[in-house]
């Protein structure tokens, strides 16, 4: 008798864990843009928002409200596809997602970590120049000023953007009419073609056009261990050359030294 009550007393913690953790707060998903958050007027971008579960359904919101609402074909992928075609000025803004299961509404997740939108080309473009000049060496700094014309258009931030990289590299709230973008330790991977832009950080975000793009290189710092190499093996070079000139010198003497010896 007491056998049985304890497996049922064990039955029904386990129900109601279960229960639990199904009602639980679910854990937010990731919202990206593809293929950038950074696109000009009148192109297209798709925000993807991904989910950790399955058979789910997403919302996306802008600025708080809906904008629509989507149930994947293919329930047994965690992923809904927003596209938005054409985009203007007006389509830029903060972007998130959320997703509830399907048949629970009133299950939400919370909302993912928002997506900022910018479309550009509503702006002047601003420039952008290196400190220094645009070849660096592995570890070191590189330093990018991007500028904007002087024309009053509220509060800003600059981004600065690097090709092939779907968001912004660094934001950076400008000291007057510019400001300093600084690439710490910089690798070989950060070669490439970079430029900048402004953007407004209220509605209705207009943003810049970018400014012409940058080429910064990168190259690969020598190592002591193949400096002393190729120094040791430069000495060796050297070394053997020399003997091959002193065995040369030696034979020719030689060779005037007998003939001067049968002569006499």
């Amino acid at each position: 008798m007491i056998s049985k009550l304890l497996f049922l007393l064990c039955f029904g913690l386990c129900v109601g864990q279960r229960d639990t953790g199904r009602d639980g707060p679910l854990p937010k998903p990731s919202l990206r843009a593809w293929p950038s958050s950074v696109v000009p007027a009148l192109q297209n971008v798709t925000l993807q928002c991904w989910a950790p579960a399955k058979d789910v359904s997403f919302a996306l919101r802008k600025g708080g409200e809906v904008l629509a609402l989507l149930q994947p074909p293919d329930a047994s992928e965690g992923r809904a596809e927003f596209h938005l075609t054409g985009v203007r000025s007006s389509d830029a803004g903060e972007y998130t997602c959320e997703y509830h299961r399907k048949g629970h509404p009133d299950q939400a997740s919370q909302p993912s970590d928002a997506l900022l939108l910018l479309v550009t080309g509503y702006l002047p473009r601003p420039s952008l120049q290196a400190h220094q000049s645009g070849v660096a060496t592995e570890g070191q700094q590189v330093t990018l000023q991007c500028q904007r014309p002087d024309a009053e258009v509220g509060i800003i931030m600059f981004a600065l953007l690097k090709a092939g990289t779907a968001a912004p590299v660094r934001l950076r709230t400008p000291a007057g009419r510019e400001t300093d973008f600084s690439l710490q330790n910089v690798s070989v991977g950060d070669t490439g073609n970079y430029s900048c832009l402004y953007f407004q950080t209220r509605a209705p975000f207009l943003t810049s056009r970018p400014s012409n793009r940058l080429e910064i290189w990168v190259t690969a710092a020598s190592s002591p261990r193949a400096t002393t190499s190729d120094y040791t093996m430069g000495n060796l070079i050297r070394l053997g050359l020399a003997a091959v000139i002193v065995v040369t010198v030696g034979a020719f003497l030689l060779e005037a030294w007998c003939s001067q010896k049968k002569s006499l």
